[in-house]
């Protein structure tokens, strides 16, 4: 892509070129932190160009419309509408907590190219635990689950980067709570493992499991890759393969089994190499969606193909 692509302010989705009088907002009411995700004091706050749109449309598997970044307000009719140009038909709305959860019903609830997500996140068990209030956002998280429009729980897992050994306790209390409510309404499971991986399989592998688990923006090597090939369970790789210094994620890519793969943003995180560090949306996923296909020497349209499939076995038909 030519440097001109780079920076071509009319490449950029028109909701998400920033305006005269820009706004530090978007769908949602959280802001993300604005730190460089390279290590300097600033960020880029302005959203990459789109990419060419893919032959095949795919689903971005795990995005957060609630969390806020760049300069612009996006609604959720717009974000779908800069996917689908691009190839990206749909999307699951992810929570984190019961806000986001509750947010995550209400928009798939009112968009027939969303579905949804509910949990607590990790970090936050440990935080709600410290409170004494877990239990009832658990309970809180039970009850949106029932909704048909919900079709995963999650994300929800091991978190050791962010919490220390004090809170691992509630995080793993929470993380077999959202095993049971998956496994009793039915529903996928997503997790979240960032530098817990030994316990997360641990954890799966001495409780009763859902029908479908997926690894969401998979972080592990080539040895979880094949734990995951071993057990069927899915591997959903967001932009963090395609950044320069990911050689353990792009092994554990090369033998992951093409049947197990997704696709996902994690936006407004995680957005791909060449614009790490700026604002993501569900319109970039055709940027991780090629290197993947090019990096299992797989034709673009039969990735695209394949990863849908994979989608709609994971969460059903939109």
């Amino acid at each position: 892509m030519s440097k001109k692509k780079h920076t071509d302010p009319t490449l950029v989705p028109e909701a998400y070129r920033p305006a005269e009088q820009a706004t530090a907002a978007g769908q949602g009411e959280r802001a993300r932190a604005t730190g460089n995700e390279n290590g300097g004091s600033q960020r880029n706050l302005h959203y990459p160009p789109a990419p060419e749109p893919l032959p095949v449309p795919v689903v971005d598997n795990h995005t957060h419309l609630d969390f806020l970044d760049g300069t612009v307000k996006v609604e959720a009719a717009d974000a779908l509408a800069a996917a689908a140009s691009v190839g990206v038909k749909g999307l699951i709305q992810v929570g984190c907590d019961v806000e986001s959860s509750e947010y995550a019903v209400e928009v798939a609830n009112q968009y027939p190219n969303i579905l949804a997500a509910v949990a607590i996140h990790p970090n936050d068990a440990a935080r709600l635990a410290e409170r004494g209030e877990l239990e009832a956002a658990i309970a809180r998280i039970e009850e949106l689950a029932a909704d048909s429009r919900v079709r995963a729980i999650g994300e929800t897992g091991l978190d050791y980067f962010r919490t220390g050994e004090d809170g691992q306790g509630a995080q793993e209390y929470s993380f077999r709570e959202h095993l049971r409510i998956a496994v009793e309404q039915g529903k996928a499971l997503q997790i979240h493992d960032r530098d817990a991986h030994e316990d997360v399989v641990r954890v799966l592998k001495d409780a009763p499991l859902p029908g479908k688990v997926v690894f969401h923006c998979f972080s592990g090597d080539a040895r979880l890759a094949r734990v995951c090939n071993d057990n069927g369970w899915y591997m959903s790789f967001s932009g963090t393969v395609t950044f320069k210094n990911s050689h353990d994620l792009r092994e554990a890519l090369s033998l992951a089994d093409p049947q197990l793969l997704l696709v996902e943003t994690d936006a407004p995180f995680l957005t791909p190499h060449p614009f790490r560090g700026r604002p993501n949306a569900s319109y970039m996923i055709p940027y991780t969606t090629r290197f993947l296909a090019e990096n299992k020497g797989i034709e673009l349209a039969e990735f695209c193909t394949l990863i849908d499939a994979n989608t709609r076995e994971v969460y059903g038909e939109f």
